[in-house]
């Protein structure tokens, strides 16, 4: 436990000095000096994922560092299909975008990245947008209320509210913000380049540097960007409010505390269960989810462990899956879904649990005479089904698994006597008439 322990704390200073680079500053690398360091840098600010709001929190700091730190404009890299939070706090995100101190660009990028919903709106409120070549953005419904009025989109509003748009049309429509003379391709390095010359209250951005290949060639060189992500503890809480994360921390936590209600005191199933079973409701508190469908989830768990306490899944265990199968399904609303695969691994994992792990170990803890079961040595039960030599038998208000010696089966109905306890199963023998087992014969002589 000591090496866990100091394992543990070794992986997580390791992860924390990996991180701390993007909590505490930008990640470049140090390389020699170039004519393009000498242009003020630009940041670059990642937004994947699920726009929380710890997502919009980060994105407003990271408006003042780039002010505060001498960036001359701010980059938010959009990868994002959903906001979990208001509209009046992402109305308010944008109007922070619109009136920043210096320029904040919205590119979605890189190539593949969606800005859907209200995340691909933000581009309605930045001076200047972008999009990496098989990017896509749309499905924004009703433009976002600013103070000034709802955010404007020309003529593609309309294509915009329901469906979505490919960097050539948004281009072509006038949804993205670049200048005339802006690459087609719009990789990072291209944004940086088309942002040169853009003038932002009364400022001209100045990102592009010329450098003489040789004596008859110019060579232009965009700015170093400074890229900044979520630090280590934003980062933990961001993927924790994520649905699939979420929605496994929650039923991990509480099938370990169900595990732990039925063992003789705290040990680490009981803390890593209340540690995911926390993490999980702080993920099921920051989605939308049906509160209905969560408390069928709880329920489901209450009735399967009906029939943990008796060591056999019966009706309270199928009643259960089915209701945990109909919960996880329909768990979240607005828009948001787990994949088929992480309810498979739910189901499924929640299934294996209840019928076959947690009833084994709990009867292998409560079949211990350690923890005061040997008054079932002697005790006498019924039968439930034939054992020949292994079956189920009915002992006091619990059912155990049972084997019986091969020269004496017994049939279902019949009384049985337990003989002695193997782990987690009976050793049982018929009330009257059990066989001798030959290990037990001794050989006699006359006198």
């Amino acid at each position: 436990m000591r090496r866990l322990a100091i394992g543990l704390l070794a992986a997580a200073a390791v992860l924390a000095f990996g991180q701390s680079a993007f909590a505490d500053g930008p990640t470049v690398p140090q390389q020699e000096a170039s004519p393009a360091d000498e242009l003020a840098p630009v940041d670059v600010f990642e937004v994947s994922g699920l726009l929380d709001g710890i997502v919009a929190d980060e994105i407003e700091r990271a408006i003042v560092r780039a002010a505060d730190d001498g960036a001359q404009a701010l980059v938010l890299q959009v990868n994002s299909k959903h906001a979990v939070v208001s509209r009046d706090r992402m109305a308010r995100l944008a109007e922070q975008i619109r009136d920043a101190e210096i320029p904040v660009a919205v590119w979605v990028g890189p190539s593949g990245a969606r800005a859907y919903g209200l995340p691909g709106q933000l581009i309605g409120a930045a001076p200047i947008a972008g999009m990496a070549p098989g990017a896509r953005i749309g499905d924004f419904g009703r433009p976002l209320e600013l103070d000034d009025g709802p955010l404007d989109f020309g003529k593609a509003i309309e294509t915009l509210a329901t469906g979505t748009l490919g960097y050539e049309d948004a281009r072509a429509t006038g949804v993205l913000k670049l200048p005339s003379d802006a690459p087609d391709a719009i990789v990072l390095r291209a944004m940086l380049q088309a942002m040169d010359g853009v003038e932002y209250r009364g400022t001209v951005l100045d990102t592009v540097v010329d450098v003489a290949a040789d004596d008859s060639t110019v060579e232009s060189t965009a700015t170093t960007p400074r890229f900044f992500k979520l630090g280590l503890v934003p980062r933990l809480f961001h993927t924790v409010a994520s649905p699939p994360v979420a929605y496994l921390l929650f039923i991990i936590g509480a099938a370990l505390l169900v595990f732990e209600f039925f063992t003789a005191g705290v040990g680490v199933a009981g803390v890593v269960g209340v540690t995911c079973f926390v993490l999980g409701c702080y993920g099921m508190g920051a989605l939308p989810v049906r509160g209905w469908a969560l408390g069928l989830i709880v329920a489901s768990l209450v009735a399967m462990a009906v029939d943990v306490q008796v060591g056999i899944p019966r009706f309270w265990t199928g009643f259960g899956l089915l209701a945990f199968t109909l919960g996880s399904v329909v768990l979240f609303r607005d828009g948001i879904s787990i994949s088929w695969i992480t309810l498979l691994v739910g189901i499924a994992g929640m299934a294996l649990t209840f019928i076959v792990g947690m009833p084994s170990m709990v009867r292998t803890r409560f079949a211990t005479p350690t923890i005061g079961r040997e008054w079932m040595i002697g005790e006498t039960g019924t039968a439930m089904n034939d054992l020949a030599p292994e079956g189920v038998v009915k002992v006091g208000a619990g059912t155990w698994r049972a084997r019986t010696n091969r020269a004496t089966p017994i049939a279902a109905g019949d009384v049985v006597r337990v003989a002695a306890i193997d782990g987690i199963t009976l050793e049982v023998e018929p009330e009257s008439g059990a066989a001798r087992d030959y290990r037990e014969r001794r050989t006699t002589t006359p006198d």
